[in-house]
């Protein structure tokens, strides 16, 4: 990363400069350790090429980029606190060193934004410093996109199967039933049964056509204490484009409360998708769901004391149909029984699962899962196995 510059004029022959903004009319390139610094507004009509060197954007007030020809930077330098607005797309080959101010673009306009090519990345991002409209990458199969409104950092983290000739991502705090930034509506009143609640917060706008997971978190702004009981009602939910509704895209994984975490989700493919935002489950009208939101996390103990011998479901009707899984802490199945009933006692039943089976599992965490099919209900939590 080059060192901060001020450079307050550059004089080219291709480049004619007026009072209120410097013309690029003629095409040029910057090279090796060369740098140009602009305080004003920058109208670029011509190619621009940087293979090196850096282009920074400087000053207390607000700086425009516009023209017809998109520049292609190396590095660039945002020490501007008045923020950068995008009236045409900036491609970045190396870094984009976010130092002060916002850069910014129409969220309306999905032909303008800032585009990271094949190895280009960027620092300094966070909640004063990111990219306040649409940001793009170019032949990249994973990336964040540092994403936010003009106030707070909202990135979302694309994981594809395969790379990404073109993605590009923005970031709304709006309702997704009338935001005032884009003309599309996403009613969050539209929406499968098997939706609960859809937040009225924020949503994200996402295009890929590779098969790809997404990671997202929410916090207090997000307000999904409102909507969730627990962090486990918590799903990603997409507008599907072919129903014109939200349905659910679903979790692999999910961390954190009601008040702040994230989730990964299913595999999909984001051109299928308008929008994506936090949804819940539905609240359960089952009898035995409602008074028991959660079957806890307990404590096993097998030394044949009489007490945590075996792991028991104090909640679960013992006469009703279930399947119980046990998993330890690598993901691994190391118990299954159909029909539970206070079976498990600390050893495995799982045929490829062999090491010392006889000597019991190994003390520490493990997690379990509970269906009910006759209720669709599904539980998971954890547990401690104690020698």
């Amino acid at each position: 990363m080059k060192k901060l510059l001020y450079i307050s004029f550059f004089t080219l022959s291709s480049v004619a400069t007026a009072q209120d903004a410097l013309f690029n009319s003629g095409g040029f390139q910057l090279h090796d350790n060369g740098a140009i610094g602009f305080h004003t507004n920058w109208i670029n009509t011509a190619p621009f090429v940087a293979e090196q060197g850096l282009v920074g954007f400087y000053g207390d007030n607000p700086v425009q980029v516009l023209g017809n020809s998109n520049p292609t930077l190396y590095d660039l330098e945002l020490f501007a606190p008045g923020g950068v607005f995008l009236g045409n797309t900036i491609n970045i080959n190396n870094n984009a060193n976010f130092i002060a101010g916002n850069l910014l673009s129409s969220l309306n306009n999905n032909t303008v934004y800032l585009n990271f090519m094949d190895n280009a990345f960027f620092t300094g991002e966070d909640d004063l410093r990111k990219v306040s409209g649409i940001a793009a990458i170019t032949n990249k199969r994973i990336f964040s996109f540092p994403v936010g409104d003009v106030s707070m950092l909202r990135p979302l983290t694309l994981s594809s199967e395969n790379t990404n000739a073109f993605a590009s991502c923005k970031y709304l705090f709006q309702n997704p039933s009338n935001p005032f930034s884009i003309e599309e509506t996403f009613d969050t009143q539209e929406k499968i049964r098997d939706i609960g609640e859809i937040s009225e917060r924020e949503f994200w706008v996402l295009t890929s056509t590779q098969p790809s997971r997404v990671t997202i978190n929410w916090n207090t702004r997000s307000e999904l204490f409102n909507l969730a009981n627990s962090v486990d009602d918590i799903i990603l939910v997409g507008w599907s484009k072919v129903n014109a509704q939200w349905v659910i895209i679903g979790n692999s994984a999910l961390s954190g409360d009601v008040d702040q975490g994230f989730l990964t989700s299913e595999t999909f493919v984001p051109d299928d998708y308008a929008a994506l935002t936090f949804g819940t489950v539905p609240l359960p009208t089952d009898t035995f769901a409602v008074n028991n939101p959660t079957l806890g996390n307990y404590f096993v103990s097998p030394n044949a004391d009489g007490i945590n011998d075996v792991l028991i479901f104090d909640a679960l009707d013992p006469t009703a149909p279930n399947e119980v899984y046990i998993y330890n802490r690598f993901g691994q199945r190391v118990f299954y029984k159909e029909n539970y009933t206070n079976e498990f006692a600390g050893f495995s039943n799982i045929d490829n699962f062999v090491v010392g089976r006889d000597k019991g599992l190994p003390a520490g965490i493990y997690y379990y899962t509970v269906s009910l099919p006759q209720q669709e209900l599904n539980y998971q939590g954890f547990f401690y196995l104690k020698d």
